[in-house]
């Protein structure tokens, strides 16, 4: 089921810079570096935590895009190259995740502005922004055999959790998903 509140439930709470980072949620002075790319906030490797984001301004084929974005830092947060199955599974959860997100933002909501991902040691959260006004839910009932409709679907089952914020002050809306780390 999908939740509308901006972080899940237990003792995480909100992020103490606000889902970007930075002080109040605000993004960088000037927004991302030259291509829209933010250098995670850990050192290259570790396994700890870190920020980065996307910015899509202007860019075209997004979802790989993002999934290529992903799929790099998975890599700087030492999830990849995976050691065990269990682990591979686990980070290609978090790239069919990223790629449903955009997906439907592209779909949905003329498509995504930017993307956001953070690790820590126990939770990914990956968070998609956009302009659009629509409430993205799993297709209820779901229909396995027929194409499409799928996407919020295979997030709810993916997921920990999810869930929609949305800024009084700003159209859009931010759709974010949260995935256990590897073991």
């Amino acid at each position: 089921m999908s939740t509308t509140r901006p972080y899940s439930p237990g003792d995480r709470g909100p992020e103490p810079g606000g889902a970007s980072g930075m002080p109040g949620g605000a993004a960088p002075a000037g927004g991302a570096p030259e291509g829209g790319v933010t250098t995670p906030t850990a050192p290259p490797g570790s396994a700890g935590g870190g920020i980065r984001r996307l910015d899509f301004d202007g860019q075209s084929g997004v979802v790989p895009l993002a999934r290529d974005f992903t799929r790099q830092a998975l890599y700087e947060w030492g999830w990849l190259p995976a050691a065990t199955a269990d682990r591979r599974a686990a980070a290609e959860d978090v790239l069919l995740v990223v790629s449903e997100l955009v997906t439907n933002a592209c779909l949905h909501a003329e498509g995504p502005d930017h993307m956001a991902i953070t690790c820590d040691k126990k939770v990914i959260r990956l968070e998609v922004t956009d302009r659009g006004t629509g409430q993205p839910a799993p297709r209820t009932p779901h229909r396995a055999g027929r194409p499409g409709g799928h996407g919020m679907f295979i997030v709810q089952r993916l997921c920990l959790d999810w869930g929609v914020v949305r800024a009084a002050d700003v159209a859009g809306k931010t759709v974010w998903a949260e995935l256990g780390t590897p073991a």
